[in-house]
């Protein structure tokens, strides 16, 4: 029982970080996926995939990172709109920088891809809190 309690303090006290770690997750698995069928199965150059897997993960962050992680309810058009821009536009910046980790990774050090889509993917998954943290989604309580 007192681990249960102890527990329960921990989730409550780190929830938000809990819930991005397996949002992420589930965003990640979503980035993979999505590259893996665009790039094995269609085969579409690698920094084409990687882009299109990029727009799969971001529609599907902005969802959950709204729903679920920092329980933004708040579907107004207006405000959607503009949330919705300052997101994809931070993650816009993270693409960027995927982008030029793929390309270095691959392109210049031979690295197998889906080696560099896994350090890409921890590189970016942290940038992405905290530009959803402090600047998305900085008003909500």
């Amino acid at each position: 029982m007192e681990k249960e309690f102890e527990l329960k303090k921990i989730f409550i006290k780190y929830r938000e970080i809990i819930v991005y770690l397996i949002v992420g997750g589930m965003t990640t698995v979503v980035s993979f996926l999505s590259y893996f069928l665009f790039s094995y199965i269609c085969s579409i150059n690698y920094l084409v995939s990687n882009f299109l897997s990029w727009v799969c993960a971001v529609a599907f962050a902005y969802i959950t990172n709204k729903i679920w992680v920092f329980q933004n309810h708040n579907f107004h058009f207006s405000y959607v709109k503009k949330e919705c821009i300052s997101f994809v536009g931070s993650r816009v910046a993270t693409l960027l920088i995927d982008m030029l980790i793929m390309f270095v990774m691959v392109s210049l050090l031979h690295t197998n891809d889906l080696i560099a889509k896994v350090v890409v993917q921890v590189v970016v998954t942290i940038l992405n809190y905290v530009f959803s943290k402090f600047f998305v989604f900085k008003n909500v309580k």
